[in-house]
């Protein structure tokens, strides 16, 4: 029996499953699930959201609009920072302990029947996946968000047929399972534009921009580019986030406040927007956009905790993500900033240090909870050779480094704050943080600088 287990208990039985680290280019298992689910993700309209890096800002921007538009919203992201039932919404909350375990029930009777046909069962992420189908189909959802988890054309969110794809900026990530180009990720990326949808692009590269034409034009797919069809107009960085100007793909929404930080949140937004509008097929109303943007959030991504220095969660973990974070940084200057960064060990972390190098002041080299993460000190040596030994110090964990951190920023005697802590690198890393940080104000907060 199920119904009564525990989140978790729910959670230890899907991490005795394949990790999602753990990939087969397939989608045998989670199809014939979901089949004998009775294919519930057929029951509702989708907006399907793959790219590098932005994907759970930019469905949580989706998800906001459209639920200020009047439409009962499901969203799906991944990964968690602390739980398991953060990666599912309902009308943009999390899913209630009771449709968690409805749905990890239903599921798992028919995940035992496809495990006992399969070389290889369910993995967690394809658990994932299907309960949150389950649940959305439950809840009576009018529209899922989804984001995909890896990739795109094997990704298990892939077996939906998104009347909306949005594909964000396309970088090297996961080069060891997508490929070693942007040309050749994109090719995997592109596999969630489906026949008959419209395809949101945001600005890319010229040889990602050529493959995802290419697969547009090859399944009859609308194809829609920021600065050609839609286009962030202008921003303002303003106390707990920045004012935007976007025009869309039916109308022009001028001088609406995004409770996000960062140019890249604002370039997320013009996309987003356009999926809503796409997702709507037509403009959508002007208060629903400033009610939307005005209120969203998204853990862990630029993420602002109070306290005496301000601590900011950013789970960058590549260099574009870096680059991204490096440019919301630069907008606090003047500003000392100590980072505490733990990664994954088969991330290009010299690449992500790079990025820091020239608004970073100080690092503290720590570990993540996860056993993919890094040693410290293998990770404060590639530190010491782009910021030098005088800049790095060593923590056991995240939470000693946290306090490491802060107690490197304190001021002066006399004298008033200066300084931030960054905690970086994952999102397991920023999740270890979560859980031992208080929570960041609903609406962002003033920042230094």
């Amino acid at each position: 029996m199920t119904d009564n287990l525990s989140i978790r208990a729910i959670e230890e039985r899907l991490l005795t499953r394949w990790p999602e680290t753990k990939l087969e280019p397939s989608l045998d298992r989670i199809v014939n699930v979901m089949r004998l689910l009775g294919d519930p993700q057929r029951r509702y309209r989708s907006v399907h959201i793959t790219g590098t890096n932005g994907k759970t800002s930019t469905a949580r921007m989706v998800e906001a609009l459209l639920a200020a538009s009047g439409e009962r919203t499901g969203r799906l992201t991944s990964p968690h920072l602390t739980s398991v039932r953060e990666r599912i919404g309902i009308a943009e909350e999390v899913i209630d302990v009771r449709a968690f375990r409805s749905a990890y029930s239903a599921v798992g009777k028919q995940a035992e029947l496809v495990d006992a046909t399969m070389r290889h069962p369910l993995s967690f992420f394809e658990m994932t996946v299907a309960m949150a189908y389950r649940a959305f189909a439950d809840a009576a959802v009018d529209v899922a968000v989804v984001e995909v988890g890896m990739g795109g054309r094997w990704d298990a969110t892939n077996v939906i047929d998104a009347d909306v794809a949005v594909v964000l900026p396309v970088d090297l990530d996961h080069t060891d399972y997508l490929g070693p180009t942007a040309a050749r990720i994109a090719q995997e990326k592109a596999g969630i534009i489906k026949p008959g949808s419209v395809a949101v692009s945001a600005r890319q590269s010229a040889e990602v921009a050529e493959v995802l034409r290419a697969r547009a034009d090859s399944v009859g797919s609308r194809l829609v580019v920021q600065g050609n069809d839609f286009s962030l107009l202008r921003r303002t960085a303003v106390e707990g986030g920045q004012v935007i100007s976007v025009q869309g793909l039916y109308g022009t929404y001028s001088n609406v406040f995004l409770a996000l930080h960062g140019r890249h949140q604002a370039a997320n937004a013009a996309c987003a927007i356009a999926a809503a509008e796409a997702a709507a097929g037509r403009q959508l109303d002007h208060a629903a956009v400033r009610a939307g943007l005005g209120q969203v959030s998204s853990p862990g991504r630029f993420d602002v905790r109070p306290g005496e220095p301000l601590v900011i969660l950013d789970a960058a973990h590549n260099p574009h993500g870096a680059r991204a974070l490096v440019e919301s940084l630069a907008e606090l200057a003047p500003c000392r900033t100590f980072a505490v960064i733990a990664a994954m060990a088969d991330k290009d972390i010299e690449g992500v240090l790079r990025e820091l190098e020239s608004v970073v002041d100080v690092v503290v080299c720590t570990r993540n909870s996860s056993p993919r993460s890094i040693a410290p000190a293998k990770l404060a040596a590639t530190a010491r050779q782009v910021f030098g030994a005088q800049r790095i110090h060593v923590a056991f964990n995240v939470a000693t480094a946290i306090e490491k951190a802060r107690a490197l920023a304190a001021p002066l005697p006399g004298r008033a704050s200066d300084a931030l802590v960054l905690v970086t690198g994952s999102v397991v890393t920023v999740g270890d943080a979560n859980r031992v940080l208080p929570p960041g104000p609903p609406m962002g907060q003033a920042l230094p600088g």
